[in-house]
């Protein structure tokens, strides 16, 4: 590699010849090859903004001037030109995030891994530097996929009213966000993207009219005519500029001479500017330009020769789901399924695949995605709505008071939802179960394996006067688990131990496991235990409370919020029923987690069954204490 070893930060990126960036561009997407290949991460979207990315790097001086990324998974190369070359643990533990992190670089701003609010966040420090007079500017890189967010919208309506800002708006046009860009804005972005003739003709005719000597009036009048007759057919960027914000482009967007003219000309005009860039995602890796599932979006551990992965994906959660829901639609035909932007991901392309005039991708706007879902109930479907569990928390006032206000019988399916962990903080899906618990008339399950989890399902979709979800976690499945038996709906799953301290513990999902492991080792201890999973969770089943009563302690085992989650819930009823019994919750802290997997941040918060074990038993004061 003769350029990139000498990149620690952008300024060895300015002192770079126009004639050297070819080279170090293809450095750059074989360093990103070799490395996430090795550990997994988001290649497909940074392969594609190599040459954009140098050219923001040559064209402003970071971190004098501000850079957003919209969505973060599209910053490893800015990472890189940061001086961020170590990606030997990338989203792991002690290694780079696979976002912006301000605990990494100065350089870096916004985690930002949720879409849709770089516009947001490039406005309000642009407002900022306007007001303290600092000579200063913002660049928000969006990916078009990011644009069909409405939030993105309400941005750009603001940004155009500033028109003394220094605010470039980088629009990365790829046509793709997990699959393709779908919507309104979609098509025009595609017509953009396929008249560059409009500009090609403007030229022409100057030259003709430069040919023919001066020009009257009437010549240039004709121009002029020609020019605003055709703008709307052939450059409909009438829309961006109809909001009071220049707008240049398209540009080729691995023509980095090319993108670092356009961001000169955007830099140069004082006030904000849309920049629109054409790039193709995976770009110079084979397996990824020709794959059209999108597959590397994000990967696991590959081979960088071919693409595949270096060991088979275990049949998961998702895959249940995505096999029960076609089963569900051939059965029932008032049943449609929605999702935004992640139709591969959670799972509905199978559903598509058999029922595409049932399947709405909205893009990236969980917000409208619950609300449609509510006027579809109305009209007499049962909508799904499948997203990750942390991407509900952007629509909770829609579920509130569009759905559950209105009795509408909407289904939402959270995949990931508890502990993800490698992609940090934003991406943990531990917030639902707190959240949803306030919303009234809500029914939501956490099956603990396959059989429960396509019972749930099917429960779920019986609901049709209030909202219903069915939430699981990450990863493969476990082995399924039969009950001993059924008490008014809670299943027993172990019974522990004769004599001694009677303990109810209460496993919650895919924690379950976890409960039942507890139960035998409290149980080795002298304490008679009984591990149970309510499978419904929300509202408290009132089976549970009533068991809870026949126990002299209650252990609930969760992988959500400890603070307002279900076993803080469990204990309210206990009291409002008169029940004495102490109830002792496990589960996440109400804190932000950092990147790790999921195992790490199991074994950090003590949720394994020995840890659990040995704070009960030192809780009631009895058998082995432990360390």
């Amino acid at each position: 590699m003769a350029f990139l070893p000498r990149i620690t930060s952008p300024a060895d990126v300015r002192g770079l010849r126009p004639a050297q960036l070819d080279e170090l561009a293809r450095e750059v997407r074989r360093f990103l090859v070799a490395s996430v290949s090795r550990t997994g991460g988001h290649l497909g979207p940074n392969l594609g903004v190599v040459e954009l990315t140098l050219a923001l790097h040559r064209v402003f001086e970071s971190p004098r001037d501000t850079m957003v990324f919209d969505t973060g998974h599209q910053s490893y190369v800015h990472k890189i030109l940061t001086g961020r070359t170590d990606f030997s643990e990338l989203r792991q533990r002690g290694g780079l995030s696979g976002y912006p992190s301000r605990e990494e670089s100065e350089h870096d701003v916004v985690e930002n891994s949720h879409a849709s609010t770089a516009l947001s966040w490039a406005d309000g420090i642009a407002k900022a530097h306007a007001l303290s007079g600092a000579d200063r500017h913002v660049v928000a890189v969006i990916g078009d996929g990011a644009l069909t967010g409405g939030m993105a919208w309400e941005a750009l309506n603001n940004i155009a009213a500033g028109q003394d800002r220094r605010l470039v708006v980088v629009v990365n046009d790829n046509g793709r966000s997990y699959d393709p860009t779908i919507g309104g804005l979609a098509h025009h972005l595609d017509t953009l993207r396929t008249t560059r003739g409009y500009e090609n003709f403007l030229a022409w005719g100057k030259r003709t009219l430069r040919r023919s000597g001066p020009p009257g009036r009437f010549a240039y009048g004709a121009l002029h005519g020609l020019k605003k007759g055709i703008k709307d057919v052939v450059a409909p960027q009438g829309m961006f500029e109809d909001l009071g914000i220049k707008y240049i482009g398209p540009v080729d967007g691995h023509d980095v001479v090319a993108v670092e003219q356009a961001l000169r000309r955007a830099k140069a005009f004082g006030g904000p500017v849309i920049v629109h860039v054409i790039t193709e995602k995976g770009r110079g890796y084979v397996p990824a330009e020709q794959d059209v599932a999108d597959r590397f979006h994000a990967v696991g551990r590959i081979h960088p020769e071919t693409g595949l992965p270096v060991a088979p994906s275990r049949f998961g959660w998702t895959s249940v789901f995505a096999d029960e829901m076609v089963k569900v639609g051939r059965r029932r035909p008032d049943v449609v399924a929605i999702t935004a932007a992640m139709l591969q991901p959670v799972g509905l392309a199978p559903f598509a695949a058999e029922f595409p005039g049932r399947t709405f991708d909205v893009g990236i706007a969980e917000q409208h995605a619950v609300t449609s879902a509510a006027g579809m109930a109305f009209a007499g479907l049962h909508p799904v709505v499948a997203v990750y569990a942390t991407f509900l928390n952007r629509a909770f006032d829609q579920v509130l008071m569009d759905v559950a206000l209105h009795k509408a019988g909407v289904t939402f399916v959270l995949d990931r939802a508890g502990i993800t962990g490698d992609d940090g903080a934003s991406h943990n899906g531990m917030w639902d179960m707190a959240l949803l618990r306030l919303v009234p008339g809500l029914h939501l399950a956490a099956p603990r394996d396959e059989p429960t989890l396509r019972e749930a399902l099917r429960s779920a979709l019986d609901v049709d006067d209030a909202p219903s979800v069915v939430r699981y976690p990450k990863g493969p499945l476990p082995e399924a688990v039969e009950a001993l038996e059924q008490l008014d709906g809670v299943d027993v799953l172990a019974r522990e131990g004769s004599t001694g301290p009677s303990v109810l513990v209460v496993g919650v999902g895919p924690m379950a496991h976890v409960a039942i492991e507890v139960a035998r080792i409290v149980g080795q201890e002298g304490v008679s235990a009984t591990a149970v999973d309510p499978r419904w969770v929300l509202p408290v089943p009132s089976s549970l409370v009533k068991l809870a009563g026949e126990h002299e302690r209650v252990v609930v085992i969760e992988d959500g919020l400890v603070e307002g989650g279900v076993g803080a819930l469990l204990a309210q009823r206990c009291g409002e029923a008169g029940i004495g019994v102490p109830v002792q919750p496990f589960g996440i802290p109400a804190v932000f987690l950092d990147h790790a997997s999921r195992a790490q941040i199991i074994e950090d918060l003590r949720l394994r069954a020995e840890d659990v074990a040995r704070d009960v038993l030192r809780s009631a004061g009895h058998g082995r204490q432990g360390t």
